[in-house]
């Protein structure tokens, strides 16, 4: 059966790029469906609404107000008209197309409007919800938004798009087993058969990749050789906790046993930038975001990967990094909240250790017990544990269970 597929998202995707959105649309591209996206084409790229046909695959952007990296003003209003800017495209561009499938992901919350249009088109169409994150309540953790009070209305506001947004789905494909646990248990309305696992996923890489001299690389950064590597990479904002990540990294600047690399961006960065300027620490080392290609190659230099996450999240967060680490065959140290499971798997498999991030005694024990055991060993049961569970071909036998040929 030869379907036409309709994926709704908030990032541009090019198939012919590495991506776990874009890996999966190129999967279903290459077992030979019809692929249509709609994805926002931000009022700061200067791109009108139009369509075009990439590798095959139908890319929809739509004209939108910036609704990432802007005010809150001018996101909030952005992310209230986008469904309906959404639906309007939908019905103007793919109007004539006869819909199978209907996929989407969180964020964010509000495509409602254009899932109901898409499916009352397509009444036998399988909507699919791939559930990335959990709001609000996880704005409530961080304290951004309340449950009572003036905030309160805005978080039963959004809860109520939740609600809906899980009754419309006929599937939800979750990150983890406690993912599926947490949904069900705080949305008892939802059959426990429509929620299941379908994570973030990639291609298998090649391994023809890059085999770069690490001696170069380490120089070319002003890093030492002869310890081993601990890497932290990507977003610095309030979930990923980076003021528990500078304590840690106070309690370890000076170790001559190892050493921590910092790269990314994001509104926490300056809290790092500053503990550097004061505390000139010899044992770590900080990057402002690197470009992809040049992130991948010191990534591959180093042998740990480090994950950090904000403690007071009650909801079982699946880091995004999690995953790249894998891939080259990196053991991890999870340091989440108790909530998530991404540490207390890591263990269970043998690929990494987990620790709370509210500790950091517990952070250099972990560090120690790192440095310890077999990292290479541990690196190879970590991407073992990806080809068994990670790859493109789960999440798309995940979804295609689900269609009646």
């Amino acid at each position: 059966m030869i379907m036409n597929v309709l994926f709704l998202t908030m990032v541009s995707i090019d198939v012919n790029k590495r991506g776990i959105y874009n890996d999966l649309m190129r999967k279903f591209k290459n077992e030979g469906h019809q692929v249509y996206i709609i994805y926002p084409n931000e009022r700061r790229t200067g791109l009108p609404t139009a369509v075009e046909v990439n590798n095959g695959v139908h890319c929809l952007g739509v004209r939108t107000l910036n609704v990432t990296k802007t005010s809150i003003v001018e996101k909030g209003i952005g992310q209230l008209i986008l469904e309906d800017l959404f639906k309007r495209a939908l019905n103007k561009y793919f109007g004539n197309v006869r819909f199978d499938l209907i996929l989407y992901s969180t964020p964010p919350i509000t495509f409602n409007k254009v899932i109901k249009a898409a499916k009352m088109r397509n009444p036998e169409a399988i909507s699919y919800l791939l559930l990335k994150d959990i709001f609000p309540q996880n704005a409530v953790d961080l304290g951004m938004m309340t449950k009572t009070g003036v905030k309160g209305m805005l978080y039963k506001m959004f809860r109520k798009k939740e609600k809906e947004l899980y009754r419309i789905s006929d599937y939800i494909g979750c990150m983890s087993p406690a993912n599926v646990r947490f949904v069900l248990e705080h949305n008892p309305e939802i059959k426990a058969e429509k929620v299941e696992i379908a994570p973030n996923s990639y291609d298998v890489p090649s391994e023809g990749k890059r085999a770069e001299d690490v001696k170069s690389i380490r120089d070319k950064y002003g890093l030492p050789m002869d310890v081993p590597m601990f890497i932290y990479g990507g977003n610095m904002g309030k979930p990923q906790g980076i003021p528990f990540l500078v304590e840690c990294m106070k309690a370890v600047k000076d170790r001559e046993d190892c050493h921590f690399v910092i790269v990314g961006d994001g509104t926490e960065y300056p809290k790092l930038e500053a503990f550097v300027n004061e505390c000139r620490p010899k044992a770590v080392s900080i990057f402002r975001r690197l470009p992809k290609e040049d992130y991948d190659r010191l990534a591959d230099a180093c042998d740990v990967g480090l994950i950090f996450l904000d403690y007071r999240f009650t909801i079982p967060n699946y880091p995004s990094r999690l995953l790249p680490y894998l891939m080259s065959r990196k053991p991890i140290i999870a340091c989440t909240d108790s909530n998530c499971d991404t540490g207390s798997l890591a263990e269970q498999k043998g690929y990494g250790f987990y620790c709370p991030s509210n500790s950091v005694e517990a952070f250099v024990k972990a560090i120690d017990r790192m440095l310890a055991s077999d990292i290479r060993q541990m690196g190879e049961n970590g991407y073992q544990f990806f080809l068994d569970n990670y790859t493109t071909e789960h999440t798309f036998k995940a979804i295609m269970k689900h269609i009646v040929r």
